[in-house]
């Protein structure tokens, strides 16, 4: 059984907690947060996931040096737009090849960084894996059946980390894809507020699998062009994800765009979801990610228009509709 920090005390860090602890393992959870260690340490449980109970083995801690001494795998479960700031803070206590696992999505703004390229910036003598796909913490904390991708550029930490969290509920696949596991992951998120954009504004079924399918061939066009392998997009973390996220109220990223779809402003949307909307982190960086590989996503820059220039989502869905007549695949052949 291995030594596991979970760094982050969020929703989807506690689910995986409970998958680790339950199996066995030596689990501790670290938080910058005195009131989330305090919440967590004496309730055994997260608010946000009732019912889901946390084994009383888990220890918590805010020492930064107790964290992460002694362990075989940390877990970087903070929200995307702290993954950065974490790994600073972390980086003077970790030692050379520690294998450090990302269970975050996103792409930071402004660098167009990837949050296991953020994580090796900061600590460059540690071993950087992502683990992503189809996955609500609302599931896993209760152990139901999911799968999911850990992608390293080592087979060797690939497979370490597929040992640990493999259980008869939670199959884990293998990738060498690190950058397309974590593009898909970070765009699905822009792509489910388009999703739930359309549920707000009424649309039905034709909607919702319109905007999963372009959505995937935007991801796909992306990712291809920036040197990811295709099958990728057609997984576990591309379609696979997409799926999850768009179809689900458990994803807070449908539940904002819902909001916005029925006229809330964006402040009002977030802070009625209650948590972090990873997708309006990512849509900026995305939009600029397209722009530097001269990639089309209309999709994903309507989402950007409604999100940070307050277009009407009426109004961005029938411009989607009108745009110029194309084939559906590029090497159409009559």
């Amino acid at each position: 059984m291995a030594k596991i920090t979970v760094l982050g005390g969020g929703t989807w860090g506690i689910g995986l907690t409970i998958l680790l602890a339950t199996a066995g393992h030596e689990v501790t959870v670290w938080s910058a947060l005195e009131s989330e260690i305090e919440m967590l340490s004496t309730t055994h449980e997260h608010k946000m996931l009732p019912g889901a109970v946390i084994p009383e083995s888990v220890k918590y801690t805010m020492d930064d040096a107790e964290a992460v001494t002694d362990r075989d795998l940390l877990v970087m479960a903070v929200a995307s737009s702290f993954t950065r700031k974490t790994a600073r803070r972390l980086a003077p206590h970790i030692k050379k090849g520690q294998i450090i696992v990302d269970v975050a999505k996103g792409i930071e703004e402004g660098t167009l960084m990837t949050l296991s390229e953020q994580i090796g910036e900061e600590i460059p003598d540690a071993e950087v894996c992502v683990l992503s796909g189809p996955t609500h913490a609302e599931e896993v904390s209760r152990l139901m059946p999911t799968t999911i991708v850990v992608a390293s550029r080592k087979r060797e930490t690939a497979l370490f980390v597929q040992d640990i969290f493999m259980t008869e509920t939670f199959r884990v696949y293998t990738s060498s894809d690190v950058k397309g596991v974590e593009l898909g992951g970070a765009l699905k998120n822009v792509v489910a507020l388009a999703a739930g954009i359309a549920d707000g504004l009424g649309y039905g079924d034709n909607a919702k699998a319109a905007l999963i399918t372009r959505g995937i061939a935007e991801i796909s066009r992306l990712g291809t062009r920036m040197g990811c392998m295709p099958e990728t997009f057609s997984g576990l973390t591309g379609i696979g994800d997409l799926i999850v996220t768009c179809a689900s109220m458990h994803s807070r990223n449908r539940r904002c765009g819902i909001l916005l779809g029925q006229g809330k402003s964006l402040e009002e949307a977030q802070k009625e979801v209650g948590m972090v909307v990873e997708g309006i982190y990512s849509a900026k960086a995305a939009i600029e990610l397209g722009k530097k590989y001269e990639v089309d996503l209309p999709i994903i820059e309507q989402v950007g228009l409604i999100l940070f220039e307050g277009k009407d989502a009426g109004a961005a869905v029938r411009e989607l509709m009108i745009r110029e007549k194309k084939d559906e695949v590029s090497d159409t052949q009559w």
